[in-house]
Parts: structure tokens; C-alpha cells; sequence
């Protein structure tokens, strides 16, 4: 076990923390990506521009600035040889604003959202909510118009779902059941309030609606077809957007917001031995794969030695089944195998990408259940994870993770040269079992794989909980993984 006093926080954990509170949203973590690729020397490429690599270069790119893949060539590299790659994902339940948010009713602003992912939604409710994501903003650049596309992100708590209080629903103990539809929506205010202080700034004449709601001429007319944003969302809200971004709510184009928790990521228990926090399942993983490439290929011997190309993609919309332009269904990371190839192939057309596919290696990397105290019935006799004992290698016979003998001895292989320890979890056989990326890509593109992760509890829920020391031996093992894949595979024949 990872050795730290109370007083001490592992500078690993205490940057992973960093890297949550600065990733609200997948687009917010492939930022934060971004920044530290670039402050560790990589370079940005673009997929609407010609590629030219070279041996030794490390290089990133992204895709709808929710995907994000870097790969760093090895200096021995040549045409033909293989990738050895961790894959996770940069999206997490959340509920998403709808793109007509606008409701009002029984004297209140609320704003409309949709469920995204499977997430625990009673967690939702009484936790100060706020809101983040990309907005379009109409920018004039010397007179003329241009759409740019903008981060943004509300520190303050400005959202709320109220529970139902006891007296009014005697058997909400009994079973407590959300109606997404009806119950999730989040109060921004009292249709009151926000009125009197929009009076003050702008004197605007109020008018009263037919179910006694208070709407302003502008609202009115936006509601009769005039102002079109307007119409869709609340200018309150708007208003403060525009704000943060130094425009003017008109110039808000569209965007994709989802309510985010205020509360930030800590390392907590009386040990501190825990993190408390949203998103762990799967910025956990993200960080711990990301900050492995950046360690590993940090000083200039790094990859001197490297044969092949170590690489880290991070998609997006995993939750929802990973069907997207940018989700690890798409071509997204076959694409960059062509594209690498070919620019380091220019001389050698006889370099197939069939036979690169069968020289690469893929570690899934998503977060795994924790046995829970509470409920150890809902897990395996002699499968049953546990914090701090390291990644979890996910089995599934019927193919819902992608390992098999021969890349779980691989992953094993790598973490006992280290004496980094890893544990085995297999669901029990009389209950469903999630999947992950692996799947997906071993099927899709035909890469061996393996499925892993660091154990935590309450996954899906607004606020996660695992362990300190899982967060680094995730590291330490998949910084070893970059470092040893390539010589391992030499030493093991399996189509011969």
C-alpha cells in the first residue's frame, strides 16, 4: 500500500484534484487536456489540415472539443509497427439543458433539462447546481461577423432541485421514484423577483399572464414570436452568460449547457484516504492515462528506445453508448492510425493497416465497482474489488469487457514487474453487467484489448468516492504500461 501520513496529499492525487475542478464538462476536460499537452511540449495538429510527423514528435489533436488524442512516436519507430494506447472516456451523467429551456410556472423560472447517461438522478436533487459548457457567441472582428465557440462556467450556485418535503408525500421513504420528466427541473428563481429587478434596470412594463405568472413586454412579445433566444431561454439566464463572456446575451447563438454540482472535489475521511467527488467514473481514468503519457515521455530519452507509438484517446459520449462523430464507435481513433502510418510510411507502400491493427494494444480504462459494505450480495464470492489494492482487470464471458487470457496476462505481466498490485472483478451471474469502450474497439477495429479500472462507489451518482491510493498505482501502472508494452509483446506468441 501507498505510503502517506494525514498532513500529506501525493502530489499525483493532489494534481488529479487540480484536473477535476477545472473539468466540469467533457469539453472543460479536454481543455485542461489540451493545456497541459501543450505546456508539456506537444503539438496541436489539426484533422482539416495535412499532417507531417516525425520519429520522436509528440503530437495531439481533437475532435468537437470532446474528444482529445495525443501519441508520442517512438525515436526507432517504423512504418508498420504497432500502438500500444489507453482509451477512456470524458463524459459522465449529467442532466443537459434542453434547447428550449424556458418554463415557467407556479410563479417560478425553471430551466428544462434531459437526462444524459444513466445516472443516479435522486442524488440531484438539494445540491447547489450550477451551470457549464460551450456557447457560439456573434463576434464582429473588424466589421465583420464570426461565430466563435466558447467555454463557459458559472462558479456560483445559481440552480436547485427541491425535494418534496415528508409531510406531503408520506411514503417517499419507502422508495423514493423520479418522474425526469416533471420533477428534475431545476428552480432559477421566482418569476417575482427576477421581474422587480429587471424593472429597476430597464423599466420595462410588466403584464400578467392568464395563470397569474408576471412576464415583461419583451418576454411577452418573445412569446407572441418576437425575439427568438429570447423565447427559448430564460434572459435571466442569458443575461448572465453573456456576462461571463464578455458579450451581450443577443450575441448567444446557441449552446450545450448541463447542470454541473458547486461542491468541489476533495481528498477527504479521516485518513484521507478518500476523494470525495463528481466524475470520477471516468476523469479518474482520463488523468491517470493522460498524466502517464505526459511522465513517460517527459525527458528526451524517453522514447529513444520506442518502437512504437504510445498514444491516449479520450472520447466522448461513452455514457450514451459512444454512436457519435466523436464517441469510440466512430473512426476517430482508426483514423489516426491511417493518418500516422501513412505520413511516417511515405517511402513504403507496402505497410498495411491490417497489420499494424494486429501489432497495437488497447487498455480500457474505465472505473470499476468497489465492493460495498452495505450491499456485498451484489457482488461475486471471490471477485470482489477493494480499495486500495490497484486496478481491476473486468472479465465477462459473454464479451461485455473485452479481455481475455492472453491481454490480462499482459496488463498482470506489466503491474508484478512493478509490484503494483491488480485485482480481478466478473459480475454475478444473475445480474446484468455494464460495458465499456473495450468492446466497442476490439470488435470495431479488430486491436486486442483489455478492460481495467480503479474501484470507487457510488458510480453515477453526483458525487462519486474512491480511493487515494488507486489513483496511484493507476498511474504507476499505466506509466509502466507505455514503458514495457513493447518489449513484452516481443515474447509472446499466440497465432503462429
Amino acid at each position: 500500500m501507498v505510503k502517506a501520513s494525514k498532513a500529506e496529499i501525493h502530489p499525483v492525487v493532489a494534481d488529479f484534484i487540480d484536473f477535476l475542478n477545472a473539468s466540469p464538462t467533457a469539453f472543460h476536460a479536454v481543455d485542461e487536456a489540451k493545456r497541459r499537452l501543450k505546456h508539456a511540449g506537444y503539438e496541436q495538429l489539426f484533422e482539416r489540415e495535412d499532417w507531417n510527423l516525425k520519429e520522436g514528435g509528440k503530437y495531439f489533436f481533437t475532435r468537437n472539443y470532446s474528444t482529445i488524442i495525443a501519441f508520442a512516436i517512438g525515436q526507432k519507430y517504423t512504418a508498420g509497427n504497432g500502438f500500444h494506447i489507453v482509451g477512456a472516456h470524458t463524459d459522465s451523467p449529467c442532466l443537459k439543458l434542453k434547447p428550449y429551456s424556458k418554463v415557467s410556472k407556479g410563479g417560478f423560472l425553471e430551466v428544462a433539462v434531459q437526462t444524459y447517461g444513466g445516472g443516479l438522478w435522486h442524488t440531484w436533487f438539494d445540491r447547489d447546481l450550477s451551470v457549464a459548457g460551450r456557447v457560439i457567441v456573434k463576434r464582429n472582428i473588424d466589421g465583420a461577423p464570426s461565430y466563435s465557440h466558447e467555454l463557459v462556467r458559472i462558479q456560483e450556485p445559481i440552480l436547485r432541485v427541491p425535494t418534496l418535503a415528508i409531510h406531503l408525500d408520506r411514503g417517499s421513504n419507502d422508495g423514493f421514484k423520479v418522474n425526469t420528466q416533471s420533477h428534475l427541473l431545476p428552480v432559477l428563481a421566482t418569476a417575482i423577483k427576477a421581474e422587480v429587478n429587471r424593472q429597476g434596470d430597464s423599466n420595462e412594463k410588466c403584464m400578467t399572464t392568464t395563470n397569474g405568472d408576471q412576464k415583461s413586454e419583451k418576454d411577452q412579445k418573445a412569446a407572441e414570436g418576437g425575439d427568438s433566444d429570447i423565447k427559448k431561454h430564460h434572459l435571466l439566464l442569458l443575461e448572465l452568460l453573456a456576462s461571463k463572456l464578455g458579450c451581450k446575451p443577443e450575441e448567444i447563438c446557441d449552446f450545450e449547457l448541463q447542470l454541473c454540482d458547486t461542491q468541489p472535489s476533495v481528498v477527504a475521511g479521516v485518513e484521507k484516504e478518500f476523494i470525495f467527488s463528481g466524475r470520477l467514473d471516468n476523469l479518474c481514468m482520463s488523468f491517470c492515462s493522460l498524466k502517464a503519457l505526459l511522465d513517460g515521455t517527459a525527458s528526451e530519452e524517453s522514447l529513444q528506445d520506442e518502437t512504437g507509438v504510445r498514444m491516449v484517446a479520450l472520447f466522448d459520449h461513452e455514457e450514451v453508448g459512444s454512436n457519435s462523430a466523436q464517441g469510440a464507435g466512430s473512426p476517430v481513433m482508426l483514423d489516426a492510425f491511417s493518418r500516422i502510418t501513412s505520413s511516417l510510411s511515405a517511402y513504403d507502400s507496402k505497410v498495411s493497416l491490417e497489420k499494424v491493427i494486429q501489432r497495437s494494444f488497447l487498455v480500457s480504462a474505465d472505473m470499476a465497482h468497489c465492493l460495498h459494505p452495505n450491499y456485498m450480495d451484489k457482488h461475486e464470492e471471490n471477485h470482489q474489488p477493494k480499495m486500495h489494492n490497484g486496478l481491476v482487470i473486468k472479465s465477462n464471458a459473454n464479451q461485455r469487457y473485452a479481455t481475455n487470457a492472453v491481454t490480462s496476462f499482459i496488463f498482470r505481466e506489466i503491474g508484478k514487474k512493478h509490484k503494483i498490485p491488480v485485482q480481478d472483478f466478473v459480475v454475478r451471474n444473475d445480474m446484468g453487467c455494464g460495458s465499456t469502450i473495450g468492446p466497442i474497439l476490439a470488435s470495431g477495429v479488430g486491436i486486442r484489448t483489455v478492460d481495467v479500472g480503479a474501484p470507487q462507489l457510488s458510480m453515477h451518482s453526483i458525487r462519486e468516492m474512491c480511493g487515494v491510493d488507486d489513483v496511484i498505482y493507476s498511474y504507476e501502472h499505466l506509466k509502466a504500461y507505455f514503458e514495457e508494452f513493447t518489449n513484452l509483446d516481443s515474447q509472446i506468441k499466440v497465432d503462429f
